[in-house]
């Protein structure tokens, strides 16, 4: 029997055993709002299940299990070979095999294929984020993959496909293939310019050895990797192989898994190519950077979409938990300072989600115009919302007190892995002097896209003034490239919002974001009848 003392009460359930999806007011529109009727209705049935299966008491154990028992390194078997491999615990393989089947590696050749995955991402993400690296890189390798059409036609449809196998054996006797990259390395980093990998050329045409040291390489359990090299003709992308076609093992020692913050499930490994590493050109000589821009930009619209699904998976738990706590008479939810700061952790989970739905629908139009203004947006919005996971979590976080701090609430693991994506792909500087970079074009697509909703917020109309004003001062514009880019993102989002979300959320964001009517915590927006509503839309129920 237990003791009065022991009564469990005033507690929230576990947010368990609910739709993930369906339950992302923002996200289910996205969806509907950037994909014609019958896509839709397809890509919703796919995404309900996939939702159902996220939020399933299962799939969180997974989750749980995952972090819980991080991958380990053998370099050798019990006989002194050197084989080179990462254990993982089932959990792992089983979010993965889940995120596979959903086709979150599928998105370049079907209707729709980027929004519909972009979504699924967004989803699976809420589950546990560790497991995505290798579900993006994989995605996002298939631009590269197009530089050399002999090499796709053998890794796309591979990269493509639903079927998760784990084993390694040559690519030619799998089903499916899971695909990395390779590109930093430890005197460089960012700066792959600086990368001194070299490759020696083979009399077979387009087969190479390399000889160097990647500083970074994430998911080293994958069947292939996009490295970056020196051959003859300059900085070259080449396809590494962890299983030649004979069945050996390729030259890929892994020479020790990187103790990480956070993404603990996920493991990032020191790789050496010894001289005798062989690799499959892609693309000319010369051409490496100009090659892997393509993945490269689509994993930083991951980046994006990877903080928007940590910043809904902690606003979704501070919701729920004050609407079931009780304090000082009555619910947190319903205490006006607490509706505050939940609805600005509302506006600013909508807000990237919008944004990150938007950049994907860009990539299924096609258009000179939105390929244009992927251009520019994708770096700024990489520069944005993925800084602002990290206040946004902790703050989310604090919203169930002491509760949130303890691990088996799951928020300090979402707090952990916050910082990642602003550090993956090219850190803020990066992002910002990129958005410095990009041509008249691109500049051009985004304005017209901001201009769509000139007219109908005057807070938004002053932010787009003041942001033509600012691009209009070139003097010393390096220095003010994180101000632009975060401008740039935060006009954007408000430009979205006010023409497709629900007025009490346009009006909170460009209030707080763009009117100067708020102050920089979270919970610091003026006072409005239409906080209530947008904190109800944010909780997580049908």
């Amino acid at each position: 029997m237990e003791a009065g003392t022991h009564t469990v009460t005033n507690q929230a359930p576990p947010l368990v055993g609910y739709d993930v999806y369906a339950c992302d007011r923002a996200l289910s529109e996205a969806v509907a709002r950037h994909l014609p009727g019958e896509l839709s209705g397809e890509a919703d049935a796919e995404l309900r299940t996939l939702g159902r299966a996220t939020g399933s008491e299962q799939v969180r154990e997974w989750g749980e299990q995952a972090n819980a028992f991080p991958p380990r390194l053998r370099t050798h078997d019990r006989y002194g070979r050197r084989i080179d491999e990462v254990d993982f615990h089932p959990a792992w393989h089983r979010l993965l095999g889940k995120s596979v089947s959903a086709g979150l590696t599928d998105a370049w050749g079907r209707p729709g294929g980027h929004v519909r995955r972009a979504a699924g991402f967004l989803v699976a993400t809420q589950a546990e984020a560790g497991h995505g690296c290798p579900v993006s890189m994989t995605h996002a390798a298939v631009p590269a993959l197009r530089a050399e059409p002999e090499v796709a036609a053998v890794w796309e449809p591979l990269a493509a496909s639903r079927v998760y196998e784990r084993e390694l054996r040559p690519a030619a006797s799998k089903a499916g293939v899971l695909l990395g990259m390779g590109l930093t390395e430890k005197q460089g980093g960012s700066d792959v310019r600086a990368n001194t990998t070299s490759a020696r050329p083979l009399a077979a045409a387009g087969e190479y050895v390399l000889t160097g040291h990647k500083w970074f390489c994430s998911a080293p359990m994958s069947d292939a990797f996009l490295v970056l090299a020196r051959a003859p003709g300059g900085l070259t992308c080449f396809l590494v192989p962890r299983v030649l076609e004979d069945g050996s093992r390729n030259a890929f020692a892994l020479q020790r898994l990187k103790d990480k913050l956070g993404n603990r499930s996920n493991a990032s490994a020191e790789v050496e190519f010894d001289g005798t590493t062989w690799a499959r050109r892609v693309g000319e000589e010369g051409r490496g950077l100009r090659t892997v821009m393509g993945m490269v930009a689509a994993t930083r619209l991951d980046c994006v979409l990877g903080s928007a699904a940590l910043m809904r998976q902690a606003v979704a738990q501070a919701v729920h938990h004050a609407s079931y706590r009780a304090a000082f008479g009555g619910l947190l939810v319903d205490k006006p300072l607490m509706r505050n700061v939940l609805a600005d952790l509302a506006v600013e989970s909508e807000a990237a989600t919008v944004l990150g739905m938007r950049l994907a629908a860009a990539y299924d139009s096609g258009t000179e115009r939105e390929l244009a203004l992927l251009r520019i947006a994708v770096p700024a919005a990489k520069y944005w919302v993925t800084k602002r996971c990290v206040p946004v979590v902790a703050e989310a976080l604090e919203c169930l007190g002491g509760n949130g701090y303890v691990e088996e609430s799951g928020l300090p693991r979402l707090l952990r892995e916050s910082p990642l994506n602003s550090v993956w792909e090219g850190a803020g500087n990066v992002q910002a002097l990129d958005v410095l970079r990009t041509e008249p074009a691109a500049l051009d697509a985004y304005l017209r896209e901001v201009g769509e909703a000139r007219g109908a917020d005057p807070r938004l109309d002053r932010a787009i003034r003041g942001l033509l004003t600012e691009l209009s001062d070139l003097d010393g514009v390096e220095a003010r490239a994180r101000r632009l880019a975060e401008r740039l993102a935060l006009v954007l989002q408000g430009a979205l919002l006010v023409r497709w979300a629900p007025p009490e959320v346009a009006d909170a964001f460009c209030a707080g974001r763009l009117g100067g009517e708020a102050g920089t915590a979270f919970g610091t927006l003026p006072p409005a009848p239409g906080l209530r509503a947008v904190v109800e839309r944010a909780r997580p129920v049908e």
